[in-house]
């Protein structure tokens, strides 16, 4: 299952590192393999856990669907480290400070689904 986990992995860095060229994106990606360009920082502190903020949002596959965006549901209102989201997400707005804008590309194992160690994220 290691194996099969480690491989999935590859396969979707090599779909992202595709898609970031195709469209000559200026990302980079963090330890975790969360992939990010930081459009404009914000002003303030960075974000931390407990910080309530609300955000505009739209989240789409890498061939362009839109799975759920603010333009259909409204903004989103987040609990830093206490809402419900992906590690991903979470990490990525931790990069980011009140107002800032910023696009990330999560893999699927900082996103719903499985985590890198293969077991399944709670729902």
């Amino acid at each position: 299952m290691a194996e099969l986990n480690r491989y999935l992995v590859q396969k979707d860095r090599e779909r992202i590192e595709n898609y970031i060229e195709r469209r000559d994106l200026k990302m980079t990606e963090s330890s975790s393999g969360l992939w990010f360009q930081i459009l404009s920082p914000g002003y303030g502190e960075l974000l931390k856990d407990n910080d309530r903020i609300v955000m505009e949002y739209s989240c789409s596959l890498l061939d362009g669907t839109v799975c759920y965006s603010s333009d259909d549901g409204g903004p989103k209102e987040l609990i830093i480290g206490r809402s419900e989201m992906p590690a991903g997400l979470d990490q990525g707005l931790r990069m980011i400070k009140q107002g800032g804008k910023a696009i990330f590309i999560i893999p699927p194992y900082l996103a719903y689904g499985l985590r890198g160690d293969g077991n399944k994220i709670p729902a």
